[in-house]
């Protein structure tokens, strides 16, 4: 049981860590006073940030460290 505890604890410690490593998978960012930079860039696809942004005073801009990622520099 202690084995299936520890190696449970170890997969939820790698998954995580890879999903704060892919963060500039994520394209697009939630953009405005209250995100400040580059916003809240949790969003893969500018449609579901814009559908965040509906209805406020935020608006959806380039994930710049995706846009880094892609240029390779």
């Amino acid at each position: 049981m202690h084995r299936f505890l520890f190696v449970s604890l170890f997969a939820l410690t790698v998954l995580s860590t890879v999903g704060i490593n892919s963060a500039s998978a994520a394209r697009y960012c939630l953009q405005g006073r209250s995100y400040g930079y580059p916003g809240n860039c949790q969003f893969k696809t500018l449609h579901a940030c814009q559908a965040s942004a509906r209805g406020t005073s935020a608006s959806c801009g380039v994930n710049p460290a995706y846009a880094h990622e892609r240029h390779g520099h």
